[in-house]
């Protein structure tokens, strides 16, 4: 499972994010000044670190100049929007730059997509009584495996790392199908369909009116 640190001085912007962290199946820790965060660095190995600017005692830029040396990938989460922020920020190292107020569906991405470019990604999600690994590709329920088609489980999996996040159907079809959604919502609702009736989870994806579908949790 994968560790990340959350570094931000608004605790309700670090509640947030790590509940979603949490539920998408990374394990958390925060810190809310820099000082803190370099305590804890310290004190316990992170795969990632989620990194605010304007932080107390210790800036996010300095802290970064102390974190290039640990070869921790990070990304910087702040309301400094312009863009010689965003290249300072990339210049000292961060992997990637998001402005506040973001959505969450974005900050997962971007997670991800930085800890598969440093091989780092080893996920286990388990909500339920569902486990999906990873790593192996595999779906159990109760303990028993699954049978899902390609096509299902990356459905599931798109699910899992959005609870409670109403998915349009064109964000499924892009990103389960990987081309252009074309308007035609029957290959995405018979899919959906027949995925959450093979998990039993009929009443937990629900339909979204006008918008496609959410994982209730």
């Amino acid at each position: 499972m994968n560790h990340i640190l959350v570094v931000d001085d608004e605790k309700t912007i670090v509640d947030l994010v790590m509940l979603h962290l949490k539920l998408s199946g990374y394990a958390c820790d925060y810190a809310l000044d820099g000082e803190e965060a370099i305590r804890k660095i310290d004190a316990s190995p992170f795969d990632l670190i989620l990194l605010d600017i304007m932080l107390p005692k210790i800036s996010g830029f300095e802290l970064m100049n102390y974190i290039r040396f640990l070869k921790i990938p990070v990304i910087f989460l702040t309301a400094k929007a312009n863009v010689k922020d965003r290249v300072a920020g990339l210049k000292l190292g961060a992997e990637d730059y998001l402005t506040k107020p973001f959505e969450m569906i974005e900050l997962l991405a971007r997670v991800e997509t930085v800890l598969r470019r440093y091989n780092k990604l080893s996920l286990t999600f388990t909500l339920f009584d569902i486990t999906l690994d990873t790593v192996s590709h595999t779906v159990k329920k109760a303990g028993e495996k699954l049978n899902l088609t390609a096509k299902e489980y990356d459905t599931l999996l798109l699910f899992l790392q959005n609870p409670n996040v109403a998915l349009y159907r064109e964000t499924i079809y892009e990103k389960v199908w990987g081309g252009t959604y074309m308007g035609d919502s029957r290959t995405v609702d018979l899919h959906v369909q027949r995925m959450r009736k093979k998990i039993g989870w009929e009443d937990k994806i629900v339909a979204v009116y006008k918008i496609g579908y959410r994982l209730e949790v």
